[in-house]
């Protein structure tokens, strides 16, 4: 198959160009020419210059294409940027859409996000939740559940589009930090890293690109598949990624009835256009336990390979060559703490 790919220079669009190569098929991808080309480094593949907000270089990249994986979104969560957050990510689609449909391709594969899901109360949530958040205080997931309406009105018109929505991504080639945050912030922080309660639940973004090619080839029309591995507490996730950088895990965990406080002083730092390293959106999922229920993934398109331990010992490796995790004063100084507190009797 030829496969058109928006978004490939990224995390996700990277290593499934990679998977592609791996399949035996060949691979278009849609950049800007402004977008640096490291993660695809080695990888077999040619260029289409464009973005998915330009109709006509997207028509041009789909001629001849079989599959398009539209993945390219904006995740920003700064909320100065959530008119361009739409613009890519609902009107984007529905552009890729159109050109897919005018050239003839024969699937979409749409790359959404579990956080287009609805959070369920009792529960793990599943692909029937809708989402069920405050727009304004969750833009990206709103922006995600629009565009997976857009999906929808494709589908009813004939269009064959298979969704994914993937959870929490890990694993080695964050070259943004996407989620890299986790790690870094506890590898600078270590001990004293701020924690909450609540959990997670995560995936491999090898086994993310695995399934987005198993949604080109048995994937259902018109169906949306959940990819996730595990669900966590964030007392064991953070405890994992502390295993894998060598260090202690967090100690100072927050109360959840002060994390609306929290997150309310978020917004005024980024009201004052102060960018802090996490979101006040994010600071109130804290206390949640965000979990999803991977059942309709594992029955239908396969089970994740990956166990999480090996993903984040992988991503911690990456991000040592790449050279995030050195160490400064402050490290050596909170390790030297550590050190010492592991000799109290």
């Amino acid at each position: 198959m030829h496969a058109l790919v928006t978004g490939g220079t990224g995390f996700v669009g990277s290593h499934i160009v990679r998977t592609l190569n791996e399949a035996g098929h060949t691979v278009r991808v849609l950049h800007r020419t402004t977008s640096k080309l490291d993660a695809l480094t080695g990888l077999d593949y040619e260029s289409a210059i464009g973005d998915v907000t330009d109709l006509n270089a997207l028509r041009a990249a789909c001629a001849g294409v079989d599959w398009v994986f539209h993945v390219a979104a904006v995740a920003d969560y700064w909320r100065a940027n959530v008119q361009h957050m739409a613009d890519v990510n609902i009107e984007g689609t529905r552009k890729v859409l159109r050109a897919a449909r005018e050239s003839g391709v024969q699937r979409v594969i749409f790359t959404s996000s579990a956080a287009a899901v609805g959070l369920g109360y009792d529960q793990p949530s599943d692909e029937e939740q809708p989402f069920n958040m405050r727009p304004q205080h969750f833009p990206y997931g709103y922006t995600k559940a629009r565009a997976e309406a857009v999906v929808a009105e494709a589908v009813a018109a004939g269009q064959d589009v298979v969704t994914v929505n993937p959870a929490v991504i890990m694993g080695p080639g964050d070259l943004n930090m996407i989620s890299g945050t986790f790690v870094v912030q506890l590898w600078r922080y270590r001990w004293l890293a701020p924690a909450t309660y609540g959990g997670i639940a995560v995936i491999d973004v090898r086994d993310v690109a695995r399934l987005h090619l198993a949604a080109a080839e048995k994937g259902r029309t018109g169906q949306r598949y959940i990819l996730s591995t595990a669900n966590y507490t964030y007392e064991t996730w953070f405890g994992m990624i502390a295993d894998a950088l060598g260090i202690a895990p967090p100690t100072f965990y927050i109360p959840t009835f002060l994390l609306p406080i929290a997150a309310g002083l978020f917004d005024l730092a980024r009201w004052l256009g102060i960018n802090t390293p996490i979101d006040a959106d994010q600071v109130r999922l804290g206390g949640r336990y965000v979990y999803f229920d991977n059942s309709k993934c594992i029955q239908e398109l396969g089970t994740p390979q990956i166990n999480m331990q090996q993903s984040l010992e992988d991503t911690v490796a990456w991000y040592r060559k790449a050279g995030y995790l050195e160490s400064g004063p402050v490290q050596d100084l909170l390790a030297t703490i550590e050190g010492l507190w592991t000799l109290l009797p």
